[in-house]
């Protein structure tokens, strides 16, 4: 039977889908999970009524939260994914040759169940990659507990304003520091800068007091409703300065073939920011010294 889909990302804005088709409903000990079908986007799931993947359009979010710092690091090995249970992130982490480990740290097994059973599109049968190490738990008692070194970091979590808020905090970068290698970037979606302005300046003022070099990405992801903002952040590495060329040879290097949505020429695009959205922030960030 279908029923409205509705996302209120702000307390005055309302977006969604009229006719979509409930598949599955779980209330874990962290939160509600649901599974739907829309005409739009195709199968999609939901954490406590945020959208969170979709068939139809993961590839736009996963693809940039993961190529631009992966192509940064000449030669990245290992990289470690925060949240990313759906295994979207891990997917394109694996186009990388060179990768041999990746771990990833979701603290729902019940995001993981599901969507292997009903969003296998997004997962493309990573999990069972010998290079990908599942760990299920409280991701910040991972970092805390583990002595590797990881050269990427992604943070495919929810929002701040969730279980995950914990992990958005300079004392937990500052944690999270110690087991980047010296030249690791942290990618990160800060989200919508006309929803959420005052989070999205807010976050990047703790990043830009923890790493030298921080830089800002957006991009239009459907199933979000907006133009939606991610950040590269690290000591040493700047993905926004790699040329066009520079960028062709290393994937063409790591034979990785057409993606659906990145590519060298959106690159420079993909960095810069719209004067009204750079507007819009300015407000909420905090003066520069």
């Amino acid at each position: 039977m279908s029923a409205p889909l509705l996302f209120q990302p702000t307390a005055d804005a309302v977006y969604g889908f009229p006719s979509a088709r409930r598949l599955a409903r779980v209330d874990s000990p962290y939160q509600r999970i649901e599974v739907w079908d829309t005409p739009q986007l195709g199968r999609l799931f939901t954490l406590d009524g945020r959208p969170m993947t979709s068939t139809g359009d993961e590839f736009i979010y996963h693809e940039c939260m993961v190529h631009p710092a992966a192509l940064a690091d000449p030669s990245p090995k290992a990289a470690l994914v925060l949240g990313g249970g759906d295994g979207g992130a891990a997917r394109q982490l694996l186009k990388h040759p060179g990768i041999e480990r990746i771990v990833v740290a979701e603290l729902d097994a019940e995001v993981v169940r599901l969507t292997r059973k009903y969003l296998p599109e997004v997962h493309g049968g990573t999990f069972d990659d010998p290079r990908v190490e599942l760990v299920i738990g409280d991701a910040a008692d991972y970092v805390v507990g583990v002595a590797a070194q990881f050269d990427l970091v992604v943070f495919d979590l929810t929002p701040p304003d969730s279980p995950a808020a914990g992990l958005y905090t300079p004392d937990f970068y500052i944690q999270l520091k110690r087991v980047m290698s010296p030249a690791a970037t942290l990618s990160l979606h800060l989200g919508s800068p006309y929803f959420h302005p005052e989070r999205v300046a807010g976050l990047l003022d703790d990043l830009r007091d923890t790493f030298a070099i921080v830089r800002t990405m957006s991009t239009f992801i459907p199933l979000y409703g907006s133009l939606w903002m991610m950040a590269t952040a690290s000591d040493t590495l700047d993905p926004a300065a790699l040329t066009v060329e520079a960028l062709a040879e290393r994937l063409a290097a790591r034979r990785i073939g057409p993606l659906k949505h990145y590519d060298p020429a959106l690159h420079a695009g993909l960095f810069s920011a719209s004067r009204s959205v750079r507007d819009k922030l300015s407000q909420f960030l905090k003066p520069s010294s």
